[in-house]
């Protein structure tokens, strides 16, 4: 059977090359499902403790099915875009409510799912099922643009679009979840975004992008917005006692950490001094007339976003009466004891580390 030259020499790279990872070594769909949707934001050497870790919470799809949320996010805490795991939740769900428990083997019903894509629909329909399905992520899209010379922005529909033929053109009907595995792997550790290794590169005399000295010019996307800066100060409010603190639960459903947990928060436009943000009207809301004291030495984090740059400062309140209900609304009282259960994004994550002792303690 004649197999296209880019094909069979990509597949012969993959088979000296490729990195022993976990989920290559089983067919499982939910476990493939898994470090696909931890990998699509996450570096591989960081995914492999959470694939392991979440397989561990929840070896199959009814024992994610049927966990609290909390649980989940729990799990997930430090790896960032908290809707992936919302998401897996969900699809958890659906798998055992319409397919019983056992996860479906069709691409309509696995794309259909809460959260997948095609990218992902595409993985686990050749991975572990051997259907003849693409899988383009950002890996492949370097690959492709610079081997064929397609210099339209990859980040729009035309671009996308002209990707996805060629890879559906590339695709062999034997093995093609090999296939995939080996572009993607390429593009992982070969087609780099810099430094590529283009002198020991086996494609390099079908790559229009070497030839036309462009490789640094590809893949082409359109031009990064300038993150905005935005100023949190977080209240860390205790009792007299020390022994309790007060923590807000995210409830936004357009929120990227929704149902994570957080301090109480107030927004500026700029850092505030500890004079401009006792006169705030949410300061005056949350601890009115109740007598306060306030550490002026605040602490500060920046943590990067996509898009915001986040500038947060952590002050401490030490107040003589329990937050009113009227005051304290959406916000949750509790031990200081039980903080580790909670689950927080990972900037709140790395305060806690840092500060108090009985957080770090319970999530060594």
């Amino acid at each position: 059977m004649f197999m296209n030259p880019i094909v069979e020499k990509l597949i012969a790279w993959y088979e000296r090359n490729k990195r022993r990872l976990p989920w290559r070594r089983t067919n499982d769909p939910y476990k493939i499902w898994v470090s696909e949707v931890i990998l699509q934001q996450t570096r591989v050497n960081q995914g492999i403790n959470y694939y392991y870790r979440f397989l561990e919470a929840f070896p199959d799809v009814e024992a994610l099915a049927h966990a609290e949320e909390n649980d989940v996010l729990r799990i997930w805490q430090g790896l960032g875009y908290y809707s992936r795991a919302r998401n897996m939740h969900l699809a958890a769900k659906t798998i055992v409510n319409n397919f019983g428990g056992k996860f479906p083997s069709d691409y309509k019903n696995i794309s259909a799912l809460k959260g997948i894509g095609d990218y992902t629909a595409g993985a686990i329909a050749s991975f572990a099922f051997g259907m003849p399905y693409t899988a383009v992520d950002g890996n492949v899209k370097r690959v492709l643009s610079r081997l064929f010379g397609i210099y339209d922005q990859i980040d729009t529909s035309v671009g996308e679009k002209k990707i996805k033929e060629v890879a559906k053109e590339l695709l062999p009907r034997r093995n093609p979840g090999t296939f995939n595995q080996a572009l993607i792997e390429f593009g992982a550790m070969w087609c780099t975004p810099r430094n590529p290794k283009c002198g020991t590169c086996p494609l390099q005399q079908h790559c229009l992008a070497f030839a036309e000295s462009s490789i640094e010019k590809l893949p082409a996307k359109k031009p990064r917005k300038k993150p905005r800066d935005r100023y949190l100060n977080y209240l860390v409010i205790h009792h007299s006692d020390h022994h309790h603190f007060y923590l807000r639960k995210r409830s936004d459903a357009a929120d990227i950490w929704k149902n994570l947990y957080d301090f109480p928060l107030i927004e500026s436009e700029r850092p505030l001094s500890p004079e401009e943000l006792v006169n705030t009207q949410d300061w005056q809301k949350l601890i009115g007339e109740n007598y306060y004291s306030l550490n002026s030495r605040t602490k500060k984090k920046t943590h990067q976003l996509s898009h915001q740059t986040l500038h947060a400062y952590f002050w401490e309140v030490n107040i003589k009466e329990v937050l009113k209900p009227d005051q304290a609304a959406g916000i949750v009282k509790d031990k200081k004891s039980n903080i580790h259960q909670y689950p927080f994004p990972r900037l709140i994550d790395a305060f806690l580390q840092e500060n108090f002792t009985e957080y770090g303690k319970n999530n060594k």
